[in-house]
């Protein structure tokens, strides 16, 4: 199985560039979106050959808001944490399967000046809460734009973002406990000491100088880590910020 997880920052200009037929060419299974940026009534195109489900923010236009593109309908779709908690923006979708769930999310950024820390601290504490009960019942993929470099080798320039959203000590120890709790990171598992980034700024000329961060990642259960067969960034895409992580695993 092919899942593949794209933060397209906004669906429609992204669409418009040939986003669609790229991502798609690479023949996903799997397809998750984040930052579709739609609100209202307005939804991703479809896309033959594959069931749509979507969550647009319900409290900002052109906000945050996943996707997720499958060949094989879920047995069920569940939006949100918990009873849909944290749905108003549209961060979360899983997908259940006989044997196993996909979630794919658009955890929140902490923001200029960490404004939102401590909101995005309450939602890590909630998800990892949320993966834990599910993982109770089958394993899981997580993934998405999980906004953190975990370690140093995630990003170009580890100590002069030490204090920058993404890279704070809180946001790092998060994603420590929840891998401590029965989890690991696909892409360092398989790759130790690999250098490659998910998303590069629109300032500086960051791409041309691969000056990036590794913020998008798969997360899967302990027990799957046999499956897992390869993964990768698909780093010469020009429809976003971010490029599309591969990850090819056995389920």
């Amino acid at each position: 199985m092919r899942i593949i997880s794209y933060n397209v920052n906004g669906i429609r200009a992204a669409g418009s560039k040939g986003m669609y037929e790229a991502t798609f060419a690479l023949n996903p299974d799997v397809l998750f979106i984040q930052e579709t940026k739609l609100s209202g009534d307005l939804r991703p195109s479809e896309v033959s050959g594959y069931e749509l489900y979507y969550t647009n923010s319900k409290l900002r236009k052109g906000y945050a808001g996943t996707a997720v593109y499958v060949k094989n309908a879920p047995l069920s779709v569940h939006y949100g944490l918990g009873e849909g908690e944290y749905d108003d923006e549209g961060r979360v979708i899983t997908l259940e399967y006989e044997g196993y769930y996909l979630v794919g999310a658009y955890v929140p950024n902490s923001g200029e000046g960490l404004k939102r820390l401590a909101y995005r601290m309450e939602f890590e504490d909630k998800l990892r809460d949320y993966l834990l009960s599910l993982d109770k019942n089958k394993p899981l993929v997580y993934t998405g734009d999980l906004n953190v470099a975990h370690e140093e080798i995630d990003l170009k320039n580890p100590k002069a973002n030490e204090h920058n959203a993404g890279f704070t000590i809180e946001e790092r120890n998060k994603m420590s406990e929840l891998l401590s709790a029965g989890f690991l990171d696909a892409f360092r598992y398989l790759y130790p000491d690999k250098i490659a980034y998910s998303w590069w700024s629109y300032r500086f000329h960051a791409k041309e100088k691969d000056a990036g961060w590794r913020i998008d990642a798969f997360i899967v259960s302990d027990r799957l880590k046999d499956k897992l067969k390869l993964s990768y960034m698909e780093r010469d895409f020009p429809y976003s910020d971010h490029c599309p992580i591969i990850l090819d695993i056995d389920l």
